[in-house]
């Protein structure tokens, strides 16, 4: 087996990727943040080039252009990529990196590092318990809620295309099997 460098977390918006991937952060100092670009408005409480590095869709539009993103997608009508360099970054200073992006994202990474990249499914328990976390979220309208839910029930089955599935039934749990990939993976 191929020592994993990148690994790239995907699951339903609400399913916990971002949570089980600040945990392998606090876990492993050897573990870096992939920081994606977004031209999403920026949440209360969310940093610039800390959570994402936020981009007018002209700037992304320019780093498209010249060929400096590894991989982005429109969702919701903005767009989210992630740039070379921060993976480049990462590979040349010997650090592990974190992603948590999309599906269609995680699966053209895959395309582009073969050899380096683990996909890994964050899957809810049942499509109600991920409805009840979005809802008690509440960072969506209830137009955003529908259409994230739609979202999921495509991301879904997609899960099969990954090279392994965590459902997050409980944090411990999940938290738990996510330690176990990087051991196994990175053969820390």
């Amino acid at each position: 087996m191929t020592q994993k460098r990148l690994f790239i977390f995907s699951a339903p918006s609400g399913a916990g990727k971002t949570t089980i991937a600040r945990h392998l952060l606090e876990k492993f100092p050897q573990m870096k943040f992939s920081i994606s670009a977004t031209t999403r408005p920026r949440r209360e409480k969310e940093t610039h080039a800390k959570d994402y590095y936020f981009l007018s869709k002209g700037e992304f539009q320019t780093a498209l252009r010249a060929n400096e993103l590894a991989e982005y997608e429109e969702i919701f009508g903005n767009f989210y990529g992630t740039l070379k360099s921060e993976i480049n970054a990462a590979l040349s200073e010997g650090k592990l990196l974190v992603f948590d992006i999309d599906v269609k994202g995680a699966l053209s990474l895959q395309r582009a590092y073969p050899d380096d990249s683990l996909l890994i499914f964050v899957a809810p328990p049942s499509m109600e318990i991920l409805q009840q976390r979005l809802t008690e979220r509440n960072t969506e309208s209830a137009e955003q809620l529908r259409l994230r839910l739609a979202r999921a029930e495509m991301e879904l089955q997609e899960q099969g295309k990954f090279d392994e599935i965590i459902v997050n039934d409980t944090l411990e749990h999940s938290f738990q099997a996510a330690r176990e990939l990087v051991y196994k993976y990175a053969r820390l």
